[in-house]
């Protein structure tokens, strides 16, 4: 193998071999990397485009900087909540008992396909609890695997695989920002809250018909990442590339200050521990398990509470939070522009009393049925969500025409978070930004996975469309619910 091909992590002769799709797959990721800017440029860009769309709606210049100014710290609980996912699930996954999880599910598989399945189905799983978990520790689980160099497994397959759970079901989980956002109404901008109300996970992501979604997705992309692992000599392992796969655990300091003993000490994790079992006890006892956790609130803090205790020490714990911190950068500064977004569309009225949202709102009822509305967005919001990657902000700029005209045609509210939800997670699937995690720590460009992501993302689409199509048929619209 030539030292431009273990660069390239391409075997020789291969790239002649590589098939339409998978070519056309490789393109768009180069042409991606080179030319896509960071995620803030499209929220601002997008800010931009809605108060241009404002004003030439007939709202005046000064209604819409009122209109920036006021939303733009509207959903700062919001934003701070989804900082919260990215850090608990980040420190769960680092966590010392976590890396002698995965030492124990890397011994699991026999085969490198098998290895590949294998990772495809933890991460997805993973994925429903929380999106940050389900990233790093499936990379994590990929590295353990490519140690086992027996299984000769493909790395670059195995590294889509991890990536499944963001790129496939995570919107469909505990994580889902949507299905949160309208769950907790002190999470909901004003003007969105006041249009629909409150959504519960009843009505969201513990909907039948949203679980079997997830279920049939499940089974779908285990079996692609299966059938599409190369074997046998076909498969780049990661000694092939040259990619050091041990896993390397960070070593606590010795403490060399007096004044250090309580960093290293567990008191203070059980004492904080204990005072938040007492509050969960009464949490899950006064209310519905299905209430409580859906307060986001409080899933933060169930998860914030698991890293202390799996690392036990506030000193590694701090040390983790620490490295999980830069995972949330885009969210902290892109979500205030949205809430802005959010405020200028509905807010900022302009001919005849109507606002951008209104004007949007009727386009989609003028275009759409009661039982074609699911599809229609579901296409849209795919296709916003390869040129927006938010993480479930881009919700916030969608929801407030979305929603009214979901309102206007009687389509069933949760069920319309749920098309978002299961459309948003479609071009993860191929959309650099979101890989970037995961990349650094399997040390791969995204050209070296996107070919095997880029097929689940033709496989998925006409499923996952006529699965929106489908379920929405047996749900009855409800008006919006105002506590």
């Amino acid at each position: 193998m030539s030292i431009e091909t273990i660069k390239s992590g391409t075997p020789a002769g291969e790239s002649a071999e590589q098939g339409f799709l998978a070519r056309v797959a490789l393109g768009f990721t180069g042409w991606a990397e080179k030319w896509f800017p960071d995620s803030f440029i499209f929220a601002a860009v997008a800010v931009a485009i809605v108060a241009g769309g404002a004003m030439i709606n007939g709202a005046s210049p000064m209604a819409v900087s009122k209109q920036f100014g006021l939303g733009f710290w509207s959903i700062i609980p919001f934003t701070m909540q989804m900082a919260f996912v990215a850090i608990t699930g980040y420190v769960v996954a680092s966590s010392p008992p976590a890396a002698r999880l995965i030492e124990r599910l890397a011994a699991v598989p026999t085969t490198g396909r098998g290895a590949v399945g294998f990772v495809a189905l933890i991460s997805i799983l993973a994925s429903m609890l929380n999106w940050g978990l389900s990233l790093v520790f499936g990379s994590l689980l990929v590295k353990a695997l490519a140690g086992r160099k027996e299984l000769r497994m493909d790395y670059r397959a195995a590294a889509a695989a991890a990536y499944l759970g963001l790129g496939a079901t995570w919107a469909l989980g505990l994580s889902s920002s949507a299905a949160q956002l309208h769950a907790n109404p002190t999470s909901l901008p004003p003007a969105l809250f006041k249009l629909v109300g409150i959504i519960p996970f009843t009505e969201t992501i513990f909907l039948w018909q949203s679980i079997a979604m997830f279920v049939v997705l499940l089974i779908i992309s285990v079996a692609i990442a299966f059938a599409s692992a190369p074997i046998g000599n076909k498969a780049v392992t990661a000694q092939d590339m040259n990619i050091d796969v041990e896993i390397k655990t960070a070593e606590l300091p010795k403490r060399d200050r007096p004044g250090e003993w309580l960093e290293y000490s567990p008191l203070l994790t059980v004492i904080i521990v204990g005072l938040t079992l007492g509050w969960m006890l009464d949490e899950f006892t006064s209310k519905s398990w299905i209430t409580a956790i859906s307060g986001l609130n409080t899933y933060n803090l169930v998860f914030l509470m698991l890293g202390f205790v799996l690392h036990w020490r506030p000193k590694a714990f701090l040390n983790a939070v620490a490295k999980a911190v830069p995972t949330t950068t885009g969210v902290l500064i892109q979500f205030p522009l949205y809430g802005s977004i959010t405020a200028i569309m509905v807010a900022a009225k302009g001919f005849g009393g109507l606002s951008l949202s209104d004007q949007i709102a009727h386009f989609f009822v003028a275009i759409s049925t009661h039982d074609t509305f699911p599809v229609v967005m579901g296409v849209y919001s795919a296709i916003l969500g390869l040129f927006i990657p938010s993480g479930g902000g881009k919700w916030l700029l969608e929801a407030p025409y979305i929603m009214q005209a979901a309102i206007e045609l009687k389509v069933h509210l949760g069920w319309t978070v749920n098309v978002y939800n299961a459309a948003e997670a479609l071009p993860n699937l191929i959309n650099p930004f979101w890989m970037l995690p995961l990349l650094g720590i399997l040390s791969l460009k995204a050209r070296d996975v996107v070919g095997y992501t880029f097929l689940q993302l033709l496989l998925h689409l006409p499923v996952v469309l006529f699965m929106l199509w489908l379920f929405a048929l047996g749900l009855e619209y409800h008006p919006p619910v105002f506590p």
